[in-house]
């Protein structure tokens, strides 16, 4: 009896191993085929065309900045959005509601999550964009800050129920030992509560941010799709254009082995490189809070 428990134990760990390993394989796998499939673009395309402020590959323009600088001020609109309102959301659902508007926010948070993007897309088409292009008077109401908008309100779940689960992970002691040295509920919330949970509020924030730069349908819905450089603080409400959906809408017309498909796939890198970087600096922040807290612990 104790060699069939002890081997199943062996298997069960073994298993839960590989799983382990092979979220690292996976990773690797797909970094290997973008490199594989990207790489050839930098014999094919100059580098000072890669740099290029024009983007249109029927002329063999392959400048690839205003997709970088599309993705990149849609995605800081976003968090600018997602996290104050996803952290303010967190705090009220964990700290200040009453249970029973916890039970029904919580669910309620959770289930904005599970919408699809290509609904609030459609979504914003009809009602956010033709809102906007009268409410701020735009030629358009296809814009960067309308793509914001939608990627905020895609990142806000995410944020929120990490954040939260965060903070109900602190013991009530600290918030005890607060009330009692005098300290008020908000007193308590700001420098008790989230110092204790700061480690999973960035977190959240990270992967709130890392669902935004990934995201693809919406922000190709209601972005515009210009190709233009977003450099000026105008730009977010001028159309733009992100790596993501560029790559979504060029994919299935391009010929397989060409310079552009091989350039689609060199975007695909660079994404995957600022995700990497994105997720490294918040992994690094989150065991530099961790270990300051152990410190001040012991």
């Amino acid at each position: 009896m104790e060699k069939s428990l002890s081997f199943r134990e062996f298997i069960i760990t073994r298993l839960i191993q590989a799983s382990g390993y092979s979220a690292i394989l996976f990773v690797a796998l797909i970094f290997f085929f973008l490199l594989r499939e990207g790489l050839p673009t930098l014999s094919e395309v100059e580098t000072s065309s890669l740099l290029n402020v024009r983007w249109y590959p029927i002329e063999s323009y392959f400048g690839i900045l205003p997709l970088i600088t599309g993705s990149l001020i849609v995605t800081l609109g976003a968090a600018l959005i997602a996290v104050p309102f996803g952290i303010g959301t967190a705090v009220y659902i964990s700290e200040i509601a009453p249970r029973w508007m916890r039970e029904i926010l919580k669910p309620l948070v959770e289930l904005l999550g599970g919408l699809p993007s290509v609904v609030l897309g459609f979504l914003g088409i009809l009602i956010v964009s033709p809102f906007l292009r009268v409410f701020l008077d735009l030629p358009t109401g296809l814009t960067a800050f309308t793509g914001s908008l939608l990627l905020g309100g895609i990142a806000v779940p995410t944020v929120v129920s990490v954040a939260e689960d965060a903070l109900d992970s602190v013991p009530r002691a600290y918030r005890e030992g607060a009330w009692a040295l005098g300290a008020t509920k908000w007193q308590t919330i700001w420098r008790v509560t989230l110092p204790a949970a700061r480690s999973g509020v960035l977190t959240a924030v990270m992967l709130g941010v890392g669902r935004a730069i990934g995201e693809t349908m919406t922000v190709m819905m209601v972005t515009g799709n210009a190709p233009v450089l977003a450099v000026k603080l105008n730009s977010l409400f001028s159309p733009v254009r992100t790596m993501t959906a560029t790559i979504a809408a060029e994919m299935g017309e391009v010929a397989n082995g060409s310079t552009h498909y091989h350039v689609l796939f060199f975007i695909g890198m660079v994404l995957f490189l600022i995700s990497l970087v994105v997720n490294v600096i918040a992994s690094a922040v989150v065991f530099r809070a961790k270990k300051r807290a152990e410190r001040i612990l012991s």
